[in-house]
């Protein structure tokens, strides 16, 4: 039974394998230059392949996800659905064996599955983009801001230069240099994924001070922002601010995720700052808002909460 089993599941992964494989590599250039690729098909990029397939704004065209393996591709094939094949799935090496371009492109993989991230987002936006009339966006974060004793921060401010963020303006600096557009993105948040399923659920204390501010965004709004930047972003070169728009501190969100019903048992954990420790920004995305006429579904982390 186990050996049957097995033999199903490599047979449909093969099938799947091949068909994405044959539907991919039979398409000429003109017929690839109006797709859509998303780069990297985490929660995130799951999430915008699925909402791109479902708005009417994007009926018949293609979508790609390009990932590094298939390892995960019946998983996400299954969260996305069968959208009459239009959705494909293949590696980052398939794509370029087969040197296809696309009208729009979407890189939001994160900077742990390079060694030269930098590197990665600049093949990609020379050799995976068409340019032109299409969109690049890559989804950076807003952690790359410095101030960290409550500030505001916006589109406009100045960057702080931590290695990680060093390793993510550059990524950046080589999207806005074909003419790609940067989405800085809060922290991310599903209702199983995020700072406060660690806090809660791993017993430990946390480091950094209670009334620290954490600026959230869940990760279905992150995706409809991305998404807006494909429809509305008609400035290239350009660097957005995205967030809910409504911070909280540490201890908030631990509060607010206990309305949850999955974290309603869990005790509040002990934080380990002092006011010598930084008390981190809040951002001001409202100009991102109304250029990408984009507004978040959940409105606040407190309010996600309490509806789950």
């Amino acid at each position: 039974m186990k050996l049957l089993v097995i033999l199903i599941l490599c047979t449909r992964r093969l099938f799947y394998s091949c068909m994405a494989l044959s539907s991919f590599s039979s398409k000429n250039g003109a017929a690839s230059s109006d797709g859509i690729a998303i780069i990297g098909c985490g929660v995130l990029g799951t999430s915008l392949c699925r909402q791109i397939l479902e708005l009417r704004d994007f009926e018949g065209r293609e979508v790609t996800g390009i990932t590094k393996s298939t390892a995960r591709h019946d998983m996400i094939r299954d969260a996305v659905g069968d959208r009459n094949n239009r959705f494909h799935l293949v590696t980052y090496e398939e794509v370029k064996e087969q040197q296809k371009q696309f009208r729009d492109v979407v890189f939001c993989a994160p900077p742990s599955g390079f060694d030269d991230y930098a590197g990665a987002v600049r093949e990609a936006a020379t050799t995976i983009y068409l340019g032109g009339d299409g969109t690049m966006v890559f989804t950076s974060a807003g952690s790359v801001f410095g101030g960290l004793d409550g500030e505001t921060v916006n589109e406009q401010s100045p960057v702080t230069d931590t290695p990680r963020a060093k390793k993510l303006i550059n990524a950046e600096a080589a999207c806005l240099k074909e003419g790609g557009v940067v989405l800085r993105l809060a922290g991310l948040y599903t209702l199983e994924r995020g700072a406060h399923n660690y806090w809660l659920t791993s017993g430990k204390d946390v480091d950094g001070r209670a009334d620290g501010i954490i600026n959230l965004l869940h990760y279905d709004d992150a995706a409809g922002a991305c998404l807006n930047s494909l429809k509305e972003a008609t400035k290239k070169s350009a660097v957005y601010l995205i967030s809910d728009g409504n911070p909280l501190t540490r201890e908030q969100i631990c509060l607010s995720a206990r309305k949850s019903a999955l974290y309603s048992d869990k005790v509040m954990p002990a934080f380990l700052g002092t006011d010598k420790d930084a008390m981190g920004k809040v951002y001001d995305g409202s100009w991102s808002n109304e250029a990408l006429n984009w507004k978040p579904r959940y409105i606040s982390f407190d309010s996600f909460m309490e509806q789950h």
